[in-house]
């Protein structure tokens, strides 16, 4: 059995062509992310972070102006999806900006699972996400949602298929 060396990493240039492929993919062309106002703030390994602005249209409850429980599914769902493309883009750190982006339209949550902690209130909201494990063919994370003021708003944990 002849072992296979490993691939080249990637360059500085195709790094940063795929950080920046990852951010309009992620705020420009998936219409959701758009609609909820989401932004990449990191696309680092282990420093995956993305930060939406409170506006009306993300408002659950009408009279304390809460947000919705949906909207913080979404967003952590969302995160937990770019979390594994980070990580899927360093387990092949020979791939293109191409090819790690058309390794996403394989990726699907299997499983979400979101603890509301507290009020969605504040001005605008912080999102991470973490891979807990990627295998072959799945993938799990941990989410978090803070408020502007650093309150724990909600936690979560996905899984996909990754393949």
């Amino acid at each position: 059995m002849t072992a296979t060396a490993p691939a080249a990493p990637r360059s500085a240039e195709e790094q940063a062509r795929l950080e920046g492929a990852v951010r309009e993919m992620f705020e420009h062309h998936i219409s959701f992310n758009k609609v909820l106002g989401l932004k990449v703030l990191s696309v680092q390994p282990g420093d995956v972070r993305g930060r939406f602005e409170m506006k009306p249209e993300l408002v659950g409850h009408f009279a304390y102006g809460r947000l919705h429980g949906g909207v913080i599914s979404s967003v952590l769902d969302a995160m937990a999806g770019l979390a594994l493309m980070v990580a899927i883009a360093e387990r092949h750190p020979g791939d293109s900006a191409v090819q790690v982006l058309h390794r996403f339209a394989r990726m699907g949550t299997i499983d979400l699972r979101i603890d509301f902690l507290r009020q969605g209130l504040g001005k605008h909201f912080e999102a991470t996400a973490q891979v807990t494990r990627l295998g072959g063919r799945i993938g799990s994370t941990q989410m978090a949602l803070h408020n502007d003021e650093g309150e724990l708003i909600a936690t979560g944990a996905a899984a996909f298929v990754v393949s």
